[in-house]
């Protein structure tokens, strides 16, 4: 992230940039292309169940169809501003762009968990360019006194992705297969690849030969992946228990402390991590990985409830998730215009304990809840998200040094993937052990009279028939218990994020947001 790339307008005369409509087409292309990469993080989150089944596999496993691809996009983030030094930023885009579709179109092709996974991780690699470069290329392309409506474009497109993601995903995997979930990302990647090249090349920048911090990608890879499939795998190898666990741990542990060591050394590290020195930008940090992987543990945990516990149909349980970003997608200008009028810690703090509020309601669920009841606590969640989030960006960008406002972008971009990616395995591994130790408990106080199962007898009902239909209501509390518990560790997790903003200092400098780069 060392090697920002320039986002600043070329200067006029340069070439002949676009205006009016063209101008706007080109800002669509963009954003449209922004979306689809958003999209796929929430696409797939109300399908794993079905792609788990049809694939063979358990809906734990299936889980990595999510954490495989926001792992993968988390490690190519901090590659754009080399890539694009190196090779040019419409290049790298319009390549990133194309080869979405490429492995999009194998994720659906896919025969087996293994390829499946395989496959996103290439698409999540494919996708990191993608979200960073759409924004600088729009911030390129508009004039400066414009930067405001073009930021306006591409974040009303990073809010709606979340919200359309699951209800298309459920719709496509109800009515046709879940390989559509993928397959509807080619025609879309092809022609933005096309249409971005042909009317962004003029806008190139010069590329030069800049050297590429090698051994810190290198242990940012071990690191990162070694603490993602121990979290992944741990559940089902019963943790420390295990020699493969323990090995990961050791694995994670050092090449995390490695990778601390180089990064803060090299001279042109991958990651600048020197940006946390800032006080303020360090809080922003701690407050987005609480704050947002509370927020994708949510959105994971909610369909699996809804899917396995009340038996919803994936297109019903991505109609109740997408309730809870109608009211982000309104809330955000008014977010933007008081961060403007207001210390930024005071809405971010709001924003942060609305959220915990909201979460601790949900978790008074029941078995026999109606659809209405289940989403209004979603949609009432919609106001709290860019109340803490909009003006988090600001705070953040305008606790460190105008130089290094592009690595403290990037850097916010890469904590915000990884915490959504960490907050998944730790979401479903805790679900599933809780559900089980919820169900032994139940099992052991549970007709523990015999009174019921006589009556059920009496009714007509086989023994064996009676003993299983006592074990699926069991099973059926078991999963509301897991989930109503999670939803509470998941609250004070919010309640921690809204404390954390308190060590935050005032921001030094208002942020111009054409300085931000990716």
């Amino acid at each position: 992230m060392e090697h920002a790339v320039s986002n600043m307008p070329h200067e006029q005369g340069q070439h002949a940039g676009l205006k009016g409509g063209m101008l706007w087409l080109g800002g669509i292309i963009l954003a449209m292309a922004n979306f689809v990469a958003v999209l796929n993080m929430t696409i797939a989150n109300v399908t794993v169940p079905n792609m788990a089944g049809a694939l063979g596999a358990g809906s734990s496993q299936g889980t990595w169809v999510i954490t495989s691809y926001a792992v993968a996009e988390a490690i190519t983030v901090p590659l754009t501003g080399w890539l694009s030094s190196r090779f040019g930023g419409v290049r790298v885009f319009c390549l990133s762009v194309a080869m979405f579709g490429v492995f999009s179109l194998l994720c659906g092709m896919s025969t087996s968990l293994g390829m499946l996974i395989g496959m996103r991780v290439m698409q999540g690699m494919a996708g990191g360019p993608l979200l960073a470069l759409s924004q600088t290329l729009l911030l390129r392309i508009f004039p400066k006194e414009q930067s405001m409506q073009a930021m306006g474009l591409w974040a009303m497109t990073t809010l709606l992705a979340p919200v359309v993601g699951p209800v298309l995903g459920g719709w496509l995997c109800d009515n046709y297969s879940w390989s559509w979930v993928f397959f509807i990302n080619v025609p879309m990647a092809a022609a933005f690849s096309v249409i971005a090249w042909g009317m962004l090349k003029n806008y190139e920048d010069p590329t030069v030969r800049s050297r590429i911090d090698k051994v810190g990608m290198l242990l940012l890879v071990i690191w990162v992946a070694s603490l993602q499939i121990m979290l992944d795998e741990g559940k089902d190898l019963d943790w420390f228990s295990s020699d493969e666990i323990r090995i990961l741990a050791v694995t994670a542990a050092i090449g995390f402390v490695s990778f601390l060591i180089w990064e803060l050394t090299e001279k042109d590290p991958i990651v600048n991590l020197r940006v946390f020195r800032h006080r303020g930008f360090s809080s922003c940090m701690l407050v987005l990985a609480l704050a947002f992987g509370a927020f994708f543990g949510l959105n994971v945990l909610t369909p699996l409830w809804l899917q396995y516990n009340m038996s919803y149909t994936t297109t019903w349980a991505g109609l109740v998730v997408a309730w809870g970003g109608v009211l982000s997608v309104l809330f955000s200008p008014i977010a933007a215009n008081l961060a403007n009028r207001i210390d930024a810690r005071y809405l971010i703090f709001f924003g942060t304990f609305w959220l915990a509020g909201d979460t601790f309601w949900r978790s008074l669920a029941t078995s026999d809840m109606s659809y209405w009841a289940i989403c209004v606590p979603l949609f009432f969640m919609g106001i709290g998200m860019p109340m803490y989030y909009v003006p988090l960006t600001g705070l953040a960008m305008g606790s460190v040094n105008e130089e290094e406002t592009a690595s403290a972008a990037g850097l916010m971009n890469f904590v915000r993937t990884l915490s959504g990616a960490f907050a998944t395995s730790l979401v479903t591994t805790s679900w599933q052990d809780r559900s089980y130790i919820a169900h032994a408990e139940l099992a052991n106080v549970v007709d523990h009279s015999g009174q019921a199962t006589a009556a059920l007898r009496q009714g007509g009902v086989l023994t064996q028939a009676g003993r299983e239909l006592t074990n699926m209501m069991v099973t059926g509390q078991s999963l509301l218990l897991a989930t109503n518990g999670l939803m509470v560790v998941i609250g004070f997790v919010f309640l921690a994020a809204s404390a954390a903003i308190c060590l935050a200092p005032k921001a030094m400098r208002t942020v111009d947001p054409s300085s931000v780069g990716h």
